[in-house]
């Protein structure tokens, strides 16, 4: 049977700094839109919960990770409303890529 290489990798390590630079600027941006739309509150939750899991006593790689793909999910969903209210959403899209090394 052929092993699946892909699967065996370990994940990349993720540089916890630039996730915490890269929050602290979406929280930024994010303060300065005056959408109330869906899609910019679902965005503020991803960037809270993900605030919270970086400040959590206990910090869990995989916890990260998921809030990452939860933030670029969040931004790729919203992008019509998020790049209407003045946010750069490809900058971010392109950060988090490069966080999770994809």
């Amino acid at each position: 049977m052929a092993r699946n290489d892909a699967r065996d990798k370990a994940p990349k390590t993720i540089d916890l700094e630039k996730v915490a630079r890269l929050i602290d600027a979406l929280e930024r941006d994010l303060a300065k839109v005056q959408s109330g739309s869906r899609d910019v509150q679902l965005l503020r939750d991803e960037v809270e919960t993900l605030k919270n899991v970086l400040n959590s006593p206990i910090r869990r790689p995989h916890w990260v990770r998921e809030g990452l793909h939860g933030m670029r999910q969040a931004i790729e969903n919203g992008l019509e409303t998020i790049v209407a209210d003045g946010l750069k959403a490809g900058q971010y899209i392109a950060e988090i890529g490069r966080i999770l090394g994809m």
